[in-house]
């Protein structure tokens, strides 16, 4: 009888000590290809920040003067309440002009490998420049801004400050600076997953632990991993099965438009799945609104698979891990204009 409950006792010590090796398991795997988002925010190689310079770059993404309409402000279609995009397929523009893709989450995209789908843009600050000159989006002229930016007087003393000794401290490349360094302080550390990573094994549920190991197992971790879950490479949409034209426009050639190479059309910069719950729709063309559905899609799209249901609900309920703690960030009072300050065109 005594050997009966210690056999017993010992068969469910086995079992209970089973998930405890599978999360160490997990935990390594996991390791290997991600990493937390960090505390703090990077440095940008060779565009050091300050508080002034961080100050600056907060009053100008939020400011709508630098567009011709003073209506449309960098925080439009990248709206930090709503995970750093604008819950819209496409963003609205000038004069009610709609834009060529779904806007890419602003929120940790200072982890990217570049910035937009097709990564024409090298860094934050290069990216930060393209907007206030697309005629589709702000449409302003780069020497109307800079003369719109002189003409308001606050902003004389701010750039003063965010670029000591410069003379003159107020042009667009001082201005795209100051927006990259406010942007770079956009991060969203402390994710269930990061937790997870650091060594909380509680951190995850155990239907999100299941998800985990079908993300890695399935091979959406080949695509989707570093810092960002994504964001560091580029993949061809549609490399299993070719999906329909409303996710892949024949007009829209991805990559190929910036590198001219026929081996990259249809290649786009793989997003980021960092906040993903917060950022519906999805895809570059923002036509799917469920992220269930979005899941199974690039199961049969990237992957060849189609995904049960039972394993698009455990995907899912990982990708829900991936929502960390959101910024904090007060609303700038903008400096008032001027007398000279341009009137908004029509």
């Amino acid at each position: 009888m005594v050997r009966r409950i210690v056999v017993a006792f010992l068969s469910l010590g086995c079992a209970f000590a089973a998930p405890v090796l599978a999360d160490e398991d997990l935990l390594a795997r996991s390791r290997q290809l991600f990493s937390p988002i960090p505390s703090t925010p990077p440095e940008l190689p060779g565009n050091s920040a300050s508080p002034a310079k961080v100050e600056l770059g907060k009053t100008l993404y939020f400011d709508p003067r630098l567009s011709a309409s003073h209506a449309i402000s960098c925080s439009s279609c990248h709206n930090l309440g709503l995970g750093g995009a604008d819950a819209q397929p496409t963003s609205i523009g000038h004069h009610w002009q709609r834009g060529g893709r779904n806007a890419p989450t602003v929120l940790n995209s200072v982890f990217n490998l570049a910035q937009f789908w097709d990564g024409r843009a090298k860094d934050l600050e290069e990216q930060a420049g393209g907007p206030v000159v697309n005629p589709i989006e702000m449409a302003s002229q780069e020497t109307d801004a800079v003369d719109l930016l002189k003409a308001i007087p606050g902003y004389h003393e701010a750039f003063a400050k965010a670029f000591p000794g410069e003379a003159p401290p107020i042009t667009l490349a001082n201005a795209q600076k100051a927006i990259a360094v406010f942007e770079a302080t956009l991060i969203t550390p402390n994710a269930p997953f990061d937790r997870f990573l650091k060594g909380d094994a509680k951190a995850l549920s155990p239907v999100e632990k299941q998800g985990l190991a079908l993300f890695l197992d399935k091979g959406c971790a080949d695509c989707h991993n570093g810092i960002n879950i994504g964001g560091g490479m580029y993949a061809r949409f549609g490399q299993a099965l070719k999906p329909g034209v409303e996710f892949l426009p024949p007009d829209d050639k991805g990559r190929a438009k910036v590198t001219k190479a026929d081996e990259d059309e249809y290649v786009y910069k793989v997003p980021t799945l960092r906040n993903i719950a917060l950022t519906a729709p999805y895809f570059h063309t923002g036509k799917e609104w469920d992220l269930r559905k979005a899941v199974a899609l690039m199961g049969a799209t990237q992957l060849g698979e189609q995904l049960s249901k039972e394993d698009v609900d455990k995907l899912t309920a990982f990708l829900g891990s991936l929502t960390g703690d959101q910024p904090k960030v007060t609303f700038p009072t903008l400096p008032p204009n001027g007398a000279a300050t341009p009137q908004p065109a029509p």
